[in-house]
């Protein structure tokens, strides 16, 4: 099932990060996929905070590359990819084992290569206008059911 979700502004794209916050679940790994400024942090930060369920000073892994949060028995790691040059270096961050056990939300997934569990939420963001689409295809059966605006 694919779903694509106009975001017209910053509310609409939270809206969907607390949609999906509470449909994932250990093992779970969402992609997040499009151009620098589409909104793959705001979403990601959006999600693991609306998952937390308490404020939460979220900072982008640009530089640390990964950042974990513990969110009621489930660990949530934040991959921001864009600085890697080669898939081995994902096996060097423990990202291949967390993908497992824990929630993992990926920005710049395609340095991951083969290592993508193939059952991943792929959740692209694209430009639309003064917002964005949101396109989402993949994950566990029943993930994305359910879905409205």
């Amino acid at each position: 099932m694919d779903l694509s979700i106009p975001l017209a502004d910053e509310a609409a794209t939270d809206r969907l990060a607390v949609w999906l916050a509470h449909r994932l679940r250990a093992g779970d790994c969402v992609l997040l996929d499009g151009p620098i400024g589409a909104g793959k942090s705001h979403l990601a930060r959006a999600l693991i905070r609306a998952r937390l369920g308490r404020p939460e000073d979220v900072p982008s892994p640009t530089f640390t590359l990964v950042q974990v949060y513990e969110a009621a028995g489930v660990d949530i790691w934040h991959a921001d990819l864009y600085r890697l040059s080669h898939p081995d270096e994902v096996l060097e961050l423990g990202l291949a084992d967390a993908f497992g056990q824990a929630i993992c939300l990926v920005e710049w997934p395609d340095r991951l290569g083969a290592l993508a569990p193939p059952d991943s939420l792929r959740l692209s963001l694209s430009m639309a206008g003064d917002g964005r689409i949101a396109l989402l295809r993949g994950g566990r059966d029943g993930l994305l059911a359910g879905w409205t605006a």
